[in-house]
């Protein structure tokens, strides 16, 4: 009877290790398996390509840029990283409003309130601009539209014509501006790339833009940001320099909130951005006469 029970055990004890064994090679097979799977996924992670980024690539070893790469690189960070088609959407119209100071004919220094709305269109001389302006004396605004300039006193909207040193440097505002950079390609510019120069410890690209009415503006473009970080041209045999500051990000796109202008030396401007917005809707009346 002991014998019967040891040949009882044994079978037993010889089936539960059979299961066992098979139990072993199930788990060894799924965790084979497992690590297949893992050693695939970490695999096709290692291989999957970065995105692209902004940085334009070196035209050759020492890692020179052309003048469209630098062109190109300063309109992909004013997009926010998305470039002309992030600024062709954010901002089909412009809402700003600030505070200017103006170094007067007789070396008195006026302030005013100011407002400016545009209208954006495919190139720069389609734009509406309105820009309102009031001085403790005066309120009046000057418009652009269809490349043309005139001026609207803001009690009634009638229309006047500026004098002519006001209507040049709203002109200038215009095509001496960012958007002479930011809008070249859709303008038919001429780029032109004048080397670096190191400015205050601060190394810039020279980028000179040449528009079809053979206004030249040379824009300074930080190396390291690809901001602008001043800009300047001559006018009348005046050499004007425009500083821009206090950048940051309104929905999306890079603005400076302030820019101080120079004519020989001399500052005739400061300008300092209180409040800006894009895309609200805007009645294409404000860029017109009133009809009497």
């Amino acid at each position: 009877m002991l014998q019967s029970a040891r040949v009882k055990f044994s079978t037993k004890f010889r089936g539960e290790r059979l299961v066992f064994s098979r139990f072993k090679t199930f788990i060894l097979i799924i965790f084979t398996f497992l690590l297949s799977v893992s050693a695939v996924s970490a695999q096709a992670t290692v291989e999957k390509k970065p995105s692209p980024t902004p940085t334009p690539r070196p035209v050759n070893s020492s890692g020179n840029l052309t003048a469209e790469q630098v062109a190109e690189s300063a309109i992909v960070i004013y997009g926010g990283f998305l470039g002309r088609t992030n600024l062709n959407q954010i901002r089909k119209t412009t809402v700003e409003r600030g505070r200017l100071t103006i170094l007067g004919d007789e070396g008195k220094t006026e302030k005013a309130i100011y407002e400016r709305w545009v209208m954006r269109a495919e190139t720069l001389d389609k734009e509406r601009i309105r820009l309102n302006q009031e001085f403790p004396g005066a309120r009046f605004a000057l418009v652009y539209n269809n490349d043309k300039i005139f001026g609207l006193f803001l009690n009634n909207e009638s229309m006047f014509t500026p004098r002519e040193d006001a209507s040049k440097a709203f002109e200038n505002q215009i095509w001496h501006g960012l958007e002479a950079l930011l809008r070249y390609k859709e303008n038919g510019a001429a780029l032109d790339l004048a080397g670096k120069e190191k400015i205050m410890g601060v190394e810039l690209y020279k980028l000179d833009v040449t528009d079809k009415q053979n206004r030249k503006t040379r824009f300074y473009v930080s190396v390291k940001s690809y901001r602008v970080m001043m800009l300047e041209y001559t006018d009348a045999g005046v050499k004007h320099i425009r500083k821009f500051y206090d950048y940051n990000y309104a929905q999306g796109t890079l603005v400076p909130f302030r820019s101080v202008l120079w004519a020989n030396d001399k500052q005739i401007e400061e300008t300092e951005v209180q409040t800006i917005s894009f895309g609200l809707k805007l009645e294409e009346s404000m860029f017109q006469a009133a009809v009497n």
